[in-house]
């Protein structure tokens, strides 16, 4: 049948995404080009596919390519490939159903979306209406396609204004063309016919296309002699011979997950690890995994050696790349890498993966899900085969993220306690698994002992510490701000419960009653001189050697957990502690020698203030007075040099 040329109107619905396309922002002009390499990747490997039933139809031509071709004279881009090309009849069709498809749910996607008026590469990408990305840079859209097998081609034309013309054509090859009449270029945009832009664009979004992505070049061929070699001048610079055009490839083709393991070398994987992550340090490990099936991806993940300077930035993108047959859909993939593991870099390439939905949506879908879901596991088996030596390493870099899933992965949540580790009051500065603190309790020991603050030194010397020291108790030493919330969902490990040492009642010493009534009329005195700073005084269980510290109840919020509220400037409750004191340290015997010569002597309240003070010095604190506190130190200090 003759075909002759016809021109057709866009449907209503797609007429309102192209004007939404043509006259919206966008964040990324280069998506265009990823989009119509996509396409032809696409079409060629559905050639391949048919090839391996039908020889025929690659004919000499058997050598894959995706070609593009700027003409900075004329103003237009060309991205050609010699894949399957497509009949009259299918490219109404496939063109016409990739707008129909993506329409409805592209237009509620940007309903929803934070900029209404911007259009994002995961918008363009996620709705199977990539080629008309094209009209973002194009004025007008021309595709000349050939069929293999087929001895007609076919030319589709649009300018994006409602309609569309189709009509025969001529091709000598079979393959797709695009041609782009590109739009003028405003100050300081993206000009599609400079080198360097299609260069930069195809690595950053195509550069593990399966295809070479080929380009014609300005090279200078210099002169050479008899064994090749180049002929310098009298300044030691090579001589030039010519300028020619030769094709050259921009993409590196090596999508290294897709290959098999034992086919990567150890520089491979490194140099991959400094292309997708631009951090020249090695990474400390890979894991390179294909799973095939009913769910199948590729993957290829990296732990890095150091953390980055953003690690703890709320602004901070994860490190997975997604693909989809080895073209580039986005990075910054949350939804296949929790938080605590956000310092993962790499590349998750899923072939089935359904892009025509949001990415509101993307978390909810089935295959993401499955894919996160193995990723968790083969991660956390990876650091829990850790030898010691190497485990550490990673832990000083990236423990305290790690931490973050105790709180937020329910699921994983054993897995994630075998992982962590803390410093101990015996560990002398190395980790230690809460395996390991089981295993080293004292017989007698019921309870896991904790203490959190932001300095090791200063927890590790805390009075609070004195009674559980001197039995031969270890203390677990929590300094990292997750710490506070590990406490939270870690309430106990293999049936021991996690007990503060600086809250509640240790329990380990009974009190001496007898003492303690005696001094039951003093602390009364002291609790009223105290009564706006403290809820209560009594006899300490913690101390042994210092003479007053403060605590809280079980369930009190610790001093360490308010300091990082008021750091962050959040309001807290205001609660009281309890002043703990030695009823066994010489100082209270001369205090309640005092009261009881003369329960209103002045003296009385500066040494309560004083016992305050150096509880609050001892954890760490500040004192609210810090001039009052030192006279009343230098003070004593002159009375007892005269003494």
């Amino acid at each position: 049948m003759t075909r002759k040329k016809e021109t057709h109107q866009f449907k209503t619905e797609v007429k309102q995404f192209m004007h939404l396309i043509i006259n919206s922002l966008y964040s990324n002009k280069e998506i265009f080009l990823r989009e119509l390499i996509s396409n032809a990747s696409d079409a060629i490997d559905r050639l391949s596919f048919k090839a391996q039933t039908d020889a025929n139809l690659l004919g000499d031509d058997t050598e894959y390519k995706i070609k593009i071709t700027p003409d900075k004279n004329n103003k237009t881009l060309m991205i050609s490939d010699n894949g399957i090309g497509m009949t009259y009849d299918e490219i109404v069709e496939n063109i016409g159903t990739i707008a129909r498809s993506g329409t409805a749910a592209f237009m509620k996607a940007m309903e929803k979306s934070k900029n209404k008026d911007t259009l994002t590469p995961e918008l363009i990408g996620q709705f199977g209406v990539g080629f008309y990305s094209a009209f973002i840079v194009a004025e007008k859209i021309t595709i000349i396609t050939r069929a293999a097998g087929e001895d007609t081609a076919t030319q589709w034309e649009s300018t994006g204004d409602g309609s569309y013309t189709i009509a025969p054509a001529k091709k000598k090859t079979r393959g797709t063309d695009v041609i782009l009449k590109l739009k003028p270029v405003e100050k300081d945009e993206q000009d599609f016919t400079e080198e360097w832009t299609l260069r930069n664009t195809v690595k950053t979004h195509s550069d593990f296309v399966n295809y070479p992505i080929v380009m014609d070049v300005e090279q200078i061929e210099h002169e050479t002699d008899d064994k090749g070699k180049q002929i310098l001048d009298k300044d030691g610079k090579p001589i030039q011979k010519k300028r020619v055009i030769k094709e050259e490839t921009l993409n590196s083709m090596k999508a290294i997950w897709a290959k098999d393991k034992k086919d990567v070398t150890d520089a491979e994987y490194k140099d991959f690890y400094t292309h997708i992550s631009h951090d020249w340090n090695p990474p400390q490990t890979h894991l390179h995994m294909k799973l095939e099936g009913v769910t199948e991806y590729s993957a290829l993940l990296y732990i890095p050696s150091q953390a980055p300077m953003d690690l703890f930035s709320p602004e901070r993108k994860h490190g997975i790349q997604l693909y989809c047959r080895r073209v580039f859909i986005m990075d910054d993939c949350k939804e296949l890498m929790p938080e605590y593991f956000r310092f993962i870099k790499g590349v998750v390439d899923a072939p089935d993966l359904n892009l025509n939905i949001s990415r509101e949506i993307l978390q909810q879908d089935a295959l993401v899900r499955n894919i996160r879901k193995n990723l968790i596991k083969k991660i956390i088996n990876a650091l829990d085969q850790m030898d010691i030596e190497e485990y550490n390493k990673f832990y000083n870099e990236f423990g305290a993220v790690i931490k973050e899933g105790l709180h937020t992965d329910f699921e994983n949540r054993e897995k994630i306690t075998k992982l962590i580790r803390f410093k101990t009051t015996k560990s002398d500065g190395k980790w230690v698994s809460l395996k390991e603190y089981v295993n080293n309790m004292k017989p007698d020991q019921k309870d896991i002992y904790y203490i959190t603050g932001d300095n090791l030194a200063a927890i590790l010397n805390s009075p609070h510490l004195e009674t559980l020291k001197e039995k031969d108790y270890e203390v677990l030493l929590m300094t990292d701000p997750v710490d506070e919330f590990v406490i939270q969902a870690l309430p106990e490990f293999e049936k021991k419960p996690l007990k503060s040492a600086e809250k509640g009642d240790l329990g380990l010493d009974k009190i001496d009653e007898k003492k303690k009534e005696a001094y039951s009329s003093l602390f009364e005195k002291i609790k009223s001189l105290l009564e706006n700073k403290i809820k209560e005084v009594k006899p300490s269980s913690h101390l042994k050697d210092s003479v007053s510290c403060l605590s809280g109840e079980t369930y009190d919020m610790s001093a360490y957990m308010e300091k990082l509220l008021k750091a962050s400037g959040q309001p807290i409750p205001e609660t009281k502690r309890i002043l703990e004191l030695n009823i066994n340290h010489p100082v209270m015997e001369k205090i309640q020698h005092i009261f009881e010569k003369n329960n209103e002597d002045d003296a009385l309240k500066d040494y309560s203030n004083l016992l305050y003070d150096l509880a609050i010095v001892t954890e760490g604190g500040k004192v609210e007075n810090p001039a009052g506190f030192s006279k009343l130190i230098g003070e004593l200090m002159a009375k007892a040099l005269d003494d």
